[in-house]
């Protein structure tokens, strides 16, 4: 790995850390302790607002931005096969919008011939679990934190309605489905699309709530399937 894609990687790794240990930096960078402590005294003559010491730890303070930097081969190929996957989804309004990524990134990397991302070889076989009609509006109200209210059939096809906090859309074999926080059963629900009956979604925002949101919902998911 060269020297100046570790430094940016372990700006990056600092990011998402309070606190931490040369050891632990130097574990994730697979280096050793004293080149991680040679990279941040050179970091830290650079300018880069970095406190700390050997044997305390080291932080980076908040409000740091990194500038854009060349990917490497494997991250390219990364975004090569993400990018594939949702061109192979039977949702247009993702497939569109993936090309539209995989021009945009092309575009902007430099030496094209050496790290091609517009033909690169992997792909993945179209998916015909059958786009879901509302998915667009589920992704909306995610990103918007806004309730939806639904008319949902259960499994024997009796109706019921729902206002949900959607926090998760998934895409199975089985076809689409999507996560949610059920106001009126006050618990985690997941709602098929193809058994919505009707949906809308409201102009109520709703405030952000741990106890409610995607990381209680992931830990209760595997606490039960534990």
């Amino acid at each position: 790995m060269r020297r100046a894609e570790r430094l940016f990687r372990l700006v990056n790794e600092m990011r998402t850390r309070r606190v931490t240990r040369a050891e632990d930096l130097a574990r994730h960078l697979e280096v050793s302790v004293r080149t991680i402590y040679r990279d941040l005294a050179h970091l830290q003559a650079s300018g880069l607002p970095i406190e700390g010491e050997a044997g305390v730890g080291y932080l980076l303070r908040p409000g740091f931005n990194l500038p854009s930097v060349t990917f490497t081969h494997e991250q390219v190929d990364a975004l090569a096969i993400g990018l594939s996957f949702v061109e192979s989804l039977d949702d247009p309004v993702l497939a569109s919008a993936a090309q539209e990524v995989r021009a945009k990134l092309q575009a902007s990397l430099p030496q094209p011939e050496t790290r091609r991302l517009a033909d690169a070889p992997f792909f993945s076989f179209p998916r015909t679990t059958g786009g879901p009609l509302h998915a667009r509006h589920i992704r909306t109200a995610i990103r918007e934190r806004r309730f939806v209210e639904l008319l949902y059939a259960d499994g024997i096809g009796r109706p019921s309605e729902r206002r949900v906090r959607p926090i998760a859309v998934w895409n199975l074999t089985i076809g689409w489905m999507f996560s949610a926080w059920c106001e009126l059963r006050a618990d985690f629900r997941t709602f098929r699309f193809d058994r919505i009956q009707r949906l809308v979604v409201t102009p109520d925002c709703y405030a952000p709530d741990e106890a409610k949101g995607l990381r209680a919902f992931l830990e209760k998911e595997k606490c039960e399937s534990a």
